[in-house]
This record gives structure tokens, sequence and C-alpha cells, in this order.
């Protein structure tokens, strides 16, 4: 069985799973009676989420997660999974949310619900600086890395003549990249620009014809949440309102990304 088709067919096993679950107790309820929000993403996307230099896992996403729990009201409880299983984890109940910079895609949203766009972020190419390719046209029979599972890998497959190499966490795309292994990365433009600069890595943008307006990340949800989902979006839009949101989105991407 291809990649590709393992992928689909995953795709229709969680929205499976998802559909068989039985409606259950409002899982607002059991995150105040417990006492704790717990919300998964990689761990290895930053700025968004990483672990830094004292075994602590930061970024973007923790801070948001942080925020959405004090607004509940509990304490929150960081999780970090790889990124092709973090759907199924949700749905079985491992945790309450993946705050995870998930992309809003027709085919997740059959498999659970969403909050937000919580931020807005558009697909992107990148190539080493020194690299002759100019257009999408010139990595023809080149090979090119995505994350495995995320939107830009799906993307990049369906384009004609790739070669495709997919990787658990971007930070390794990039450092072969670097080491001249591949010959683009397909990803998310903003943790690229960022890792890039922090690393002093010497990456160039390829324009993307068709990227339209970007892609919406959302906060994931069981689709029984009951009034989780809806707790969870008016954390959000108070913390838009209130400028929480500005300044955590400041400090880690160096804009508002909202």
């Amino acid at each position: 069985m291809s990649i590709l088709k393992k992928i689909a067919f995953a795709g229709l096993a969680v929205a499976a799973l998802a559909a068989a679950l039985p409606a259950s107790a409002d899982d607002l309820a059991k995150v105040r009676e417990r006492g704790t929000f717990s919300f998964a993403m990689s761990g290895s996307f930053p700025p968004f989420s990483f672990v830094n230099d004292k075994n602590e896992v930061v970024g973007f996403d923790v801070d948001i997660g942080n925020e959405l729990a004090k607004r509940l009201g509990v304490k929150p409880v960081v999780v970090t999974t790889a990124w092709d299983g973090i759907i199924a984890g949700l749905i079985s109940g491992k945790y309450d949310a993946v705050v995870g910079s998930m992309t809003i895609t027709p085919e997740r949203e059959k498999a659970v619900a969403f909050a937000g766009p919580y931020y807005h972020s558009g697909r992107a190419v990148f190539v080493p600086e020194t690299s002759p390719a100019e257009s999408l046209d010139d990595l023809k029979d080149r090979s090119v890395g995505v994350t495995l599972g995320e939107v830009s890998d799906k993307w990049a497959r369906q384009r004609s003549g790739w070669t495709v190499r997919t990787y658990k966490a971007l930070s390794e795309a990039l450092l072969d990249l670097q080491a001249g292994r591949i010959d683009a990365i397909a990803a998310d433009s903003i943790p690229v620009l960022v890792a890039s600069k922090s690393s002093g890595q010497n990456v160039r943008e390829i324009a993307i014809p068709d990227a339209g307006n970007g892609d919406s990340i959302g906060i994931a949800l069981r689709k029984n949440s009951g009034e989780l989902k809806d707790a969870i979006q008016k954390a959000l839009d108070d913390m838009r309102a209130d400028g929480t949101y500005e300044k955590i989105s400041m400090k880690w991407v160096g804009r508002d990304i909202r």
C-alpha cells in the first residue's frame, strides 16, 4: 500500500472511530471536576511548540493553552505526542484538546470539532539561498521534505514530478535541507522563517501561485465536547479583545498572526 493510500485510510479510520463513539457527558464539566485542562501538540514545531534548554515545552501554542486553562479556572497539562496520531489520541480521550497548530480541513472536520481559528498561516516552499530553483516547476525530479500528516504533506504529493520525503519534525527536515540531502521543504511559512532566522540558516521562499488566503488554524476537540467548545471559543475571543493574544503572538512570532 502506498504512503498516500495509508494516509487516506488512516483519515477514514479516524473518522469512523469518531462516528462510533457514544455521546459523552459534557467535557467542560469533566475538566472542571478534574481541575485540569490537557492539550496536545507535537512539541517539535518552533516557535509554536518546542523543548527549550531547560527541557521545558514552550512556545506560542503552549502559552495559548495555558491561558485557556487559566480562563477555564483549572490547571494546564501539556501533552506532547507524534503528529500522525494526534487526532486518534484526542478521540480516544487521552487529552481534552489539540492546541497544536492544526489546519482546519473538511477531512478533519469529519472526525473532530474546531474552536477558532486562533491564527492564520500560509503554506510555503523553501529552498537554500544558493539553490538555482526559482519556481515550483524547477523542483521537478527534486526531493521535497514535509512533516508527516501535515496539510503540506498531502499537497506536495499532488505535485507532479516531486520526490516527497517525510519527517517526524520540521527541525529534521531543515537539517537535511541544510546538509543538501533534500532540495526543498514544503511547510507552514511562519515556523520555517522563525527557525531559519534563529539558526542562521539562509533559505529563500518560492512563490506558490495557488496559495490563496492561507490556512485557518484551529483548536481541535471531540465532536461530543458539549459546552467545552463554547467556553474555549469565548476564552479565545476575550484574549483577542483584552490584548492577551497579541502579547503572546508578539512574544513568539514577532507579529499579530490572528
